[in-house]
């Protein structure tokens, strides 16, 4: 999988119309909406209108899987920043997954996130309120590379410089 950069959302700049919370909802294009919304209408979504979700950290990633062919962005959601399940979550659409669409992280998000945020294979973040996209994109250049795999880089660093780590005796 090629790189996946990070893009900074704002309320204002987002193509996606989030759909009220516990309201009843009609199909139309580019609506973001709950679990249990796209739960109640998944069955007449029509296929040729994008859709979104919000998918909760806390219920298990298989229940999404027979959905994602449909599913232009999933938007996983940290309640806190110190909540990391989200992560875990975008990790197994990447990888074991493969979902293709766009992952977005919703929430709790600030900019020290966003290094973790892009390996682990999201998109886009929306910030919380008060917190500086400038910043967010400077925490992306701080380090050139790491030595575990992720999304982007699925071999280790030892394994990325044609050495095995082991010293000849």
């Amino acid at each position: 999988m090629s790189l996946h950069s990070l893009e900074f959302i704002t309320v204002e700049s987002d193509p996606w119309i989030t759909a009220p919370p516990e309201q009843p909802v009609e199909p139309q294009a580019d609506l973001l909406l709950g679990w249990a919304q796209w739960r109640d209408l998944r069955e007449r979504w029509p296929n040729d209108l994008r859709v979104a979700v919000v998918f909760p950290n806390d219920v298990d990633i298989r229940e999404l899987l027979s959905d994602l062919p449909r599913l232009a962005l999933v938007a996983l959601p940290f309640p806190k920043w110190t909540d990391g399940r989200a992560y875990s979550q975008a990790r197994l659409l990447r990888t074991r997954h493969r979902y293709t669409g766009q992952l977005r992280a919703i929430g709790d998000v600030i900019p020290d996130m966003a290094a973790q945020l892009q390996r682990t294979g999201f998109d886009s973040a929306v910030l919380r309120a008060g917190e500086s996209i400038a910043v967010a994109h400077r925490m992306l250049t701080f380090f050139a590379e790491f030595y575990q795999a992720d999304v982007n880089e699925r071999r280790l660093r030892f394994d990325r410089t044609g050495t095995t780590g082991v010293t000849p005796a």
